[in-house]
């Protein structure tokens, strides 16, 4: 599977990257007793490195923050993945949990302030592209009761069958990852001020912790 990009997205961005890592013979499950012992470490790690007052200058969060308000998102109402997964943190509160992937891959998304999406492989047909979206395109996300209405200002990612995310912050109903999930594309999100070098270290850092806790391998090893 390849990643492509349109015309007018290279134009508008010609920054934008992204990496996509593919994991087969998943075991994914609702709990895990180890990855609740890591998940308890890492947080409080955070808790004790981290300052809630100064995440709007952590130099990657910002890139996500622009690479928002640039698509017409308000980051101050919809906070990039990261940067609101480590406010429920700060604030004392507990992290909601997905699954073994999702949750792993909060973890990993937490610690290195790099967005990731992760989409099940059998739901998923030919290469993604990166594009613009239509004005007023149907858009299904993850637990959302009915498809909302784009602006056409937001950058999707889709496959031939149609969207499976709003870039970088909203993955489709369609392609999630479930405990019925063998094979799965993660997708490590790049943004202009992001670089190549941040995205290869958090690729390695998810394809570790990812088998880990899920089991597997990665494509191709």
């Amino acid at each position: 599977m390849r990643l492509l990009f349109t015309a007018a997205v290279r134009e508008a961005f010609p920054e934008l990257t992204a990496q996509l890592l593919h994991v087969e013979g998943l075991r994914v499950v609702s709990r895990d007793a180890s990855l609740e012992a890591y998940r308890e470490e890492s947080l409080e790690h955070l808790r004790e490195s981290l300052e809630i007052e100064s995440l709007k200058d952590e130099p990657r969060l910002r890139a996500y923050r622009d690479f928002f308000w640039r698509m017409g998102v308000d980051p101050t109402k919809i906070r990039p993945a990261a940067e609101a997964l480590l406010r429920r943190v700060l604030h004392g509160r507990d992290l909601p949990r997905i699954n073994t992937l999702v949750d792993t891959y909060n973890l990993v998304s937490m610690s290195t302030r790099v967005a990731l999406a992760a989409f099940d492989s059998a739901t998923i047909q030919g290469d993604f592209t990166m594009r613009f979206a239509q004005e007023g395109e149907p858009f299904l996300g993850i637990g959302m009761k009915e498809p909302k209405a784009l602006r056409g200002k937001e950058v999707v990612v889709e496959d031939a069958l149609g969207p499976v995310a709003v870039y970088p912050y909203r993955d489709a109903e369609r392609t999630k990852v479930t405990p019925e999930t063998r094979a799965a594309v993660i997708m490590v999100c790049g943004v202009p001020g992001i670089d190549e070098t941040a995205l290869s270290e958090t690729s390695r850092e998810t394809v570790e912790l990812v088998i880990r806790f899920c089991g597997g391998r990665r494509a191709g090893d």
